[in-house]
């Protein structure tokens, strides 16, 4: 055997798995050996027990062969922490999803055995339990795909600033003491805003998905508090050692983050309850945009302002070209989001309900020179690549190696802005 390989049987025993488990994944296209040596035998490496913690995680936890097949399987460790950080906020998840199970099991076994009659309420309450494991594993699948796609614009971007500081350039914080966003997936944003800012304001972080909000929530709170603490160890030896406690940032006093399931086609809130609107990269998304544009507007108080990104046409133009010169079948969106909210067409939407509509560009473009999170992006896309691509990876991989060493990395434009709106 090779020095640093493991064959079939020694790497299934390492794993305390069965070589038919091996052999199966690797069948499937699922997990290939790192190399096949002359001698045929199928070699594996240290990484590749990563990767086959992951699949048998995911599998635990509900996900399919095909699904999991569809999403990347990076050896890095960015990769590497960043999966098993999601795998663990999954299993807090299911965790939690479970006690819910069995504490409604025990009331419907109690109710059962004192009154001898079945409550059909809470059977069908039980039956809605059980359905939301299959919420919570598409929760899964949607936050890797997001934090996939931040992942190559921020390795990758020419624009120093990146997009989310940018976009929080872009906010006068200064004229907005109440702030809603929607749509907020998983809280991104706030992570380039000063905390200063956040903790002397009220901003309500929304998005229709609970389990995107409660990320969000996970995410920010752990950063944010970092942040703090951060700048109060600077103001502390600034002022020689003395510094005011940490604030605690609770929505409860009135300012800070508060997170909530919100519909922007059906907000809560009372009339004219924020100064600033933000809806970054959500419109297109939304069933009934009219709508959301009046619930918003209704929201903002009469000098607030409306703050919402999309993207165009020509935005990530040379992917699309890139897996349909590999195989012309796949398309990677089932509709072009910019068709439906774009930079093209999304002024007279907004000018239908706002008096004025300003559009700021952002200056920016990628250039790729690793195949790999390239790989990952068109992974992470809507459409039917997985259909094409998933016994493919290994071809295609090769084919945006080669595209990458024949033009010294592949450089992708970015077409995005934001619409400024005023009442």
């Amino acid at each position: 055997m090779q020095s640093g390989y493991y064959t079939s049987g020694e790497f299934a025993k390492k794993a305390n798995v069965t070589i038919r488990t091996i052999r199966f994944y690797d069948k499937q296209g699922i997990l290939k050996p790192s190399k096949v040596g002359e001698n045929g035998y199928r070699l594996y490496t240290d990484e590749d027990f990563g990767r086959l913690q992951r699949i048998l995680s995911l599998r635990y936890l509900g996900f399919s062969l095909d699904e999991i097949m569809a999403m990347p399987m990076g050896d890095d460790a960015e990769n590497v922490a960043r999966s098993l950080a999601m795998q663990k906020s999954l299993i807090q998840k299911r965790m939690r999803h479970l006690e819910s199970m069995n504490q409604a099991l025990e009331d419907a076994e109690r109710m059962v055995d004192e009154s001898k009659q079945v409550d059909w309420s809470r059977i069908l309450h039980l039956i809605h339990l059980t359905n939301m494991e299959h919420a919570v594993v598409e929760q899964y699948k949607t936050a890797v795909n997001i934090d996939v796609r931040i992942a190559l614009h921020r390795r990758f971007s020419h624009n120093p600033a990146g997009w989310f500081s940018w976009l929080a350039s872009q906010i006068d914080f200064d004229a907005a003491a109440d702030i809603l966003e929607v749509g907020c997936g998983n809280g991104e944003l706030w992570q380039h805003v000063e905390p200063g800012i956040i903790a002397t304001r009220r901003i309500d972080v929304t998005d229709v998905s609970e389990g995107m909000v409660e990320d969000a929530a996970a995410r920010l709170g752990e950063a944010l508090r970092e942040k703090k603490r951060e700048a109060l160890r600077e103001k502390k030896r600034e002022a020689g050692g003395r510094a005011d406690k940490e604030g605690s940032g609770d929505c409860g006093a009135g300012t800070g983050l508060c997170f909530r399931v919100e519909d922007c086609q059906r907000l809560s809130y009372k009339d004219h309850s924020f100064d600033a609107v933000i809806a970054n990269h959500v419109l297109f998304y939304v069933k009934d945009i009219p709508q959301a544009l009046r619930e918003i507007r209704r929201v903002l108080r009469p000098d607030g302002v409306f703050y919402c990104s999309t993207y165009g046409r020509e935005h990530m133009k040379e992917i699309t070209s890139l897996v349909q010169e590999f195989d012309p079948r796949i398309t990677l969106s089932d509709v072009a989001l910019y068709e439906l909210f774009g930079l093209e067409n999304g002024r007279a939407m907004l000018e239908r309900v706002f008096s004025r509509v300003e559009q700021v560009l952002y200056d920016d473009y990628l250039l790729v020179d690793e195949a790999e999170p390239l790989l990952d992006y068109i992974l992470s896309c809507h459409g039917n690549q997985g259909e094409y691509l998933n016994q493919r990876k290994d071809e295609f991989r090769r084919f945006l190696q080669k595209k990458i060493e024949e033009k010294g990395g592949i450089r992708i434009t970015k077409m995005a802005g934001i619409f400024v709106c005023r009442a």
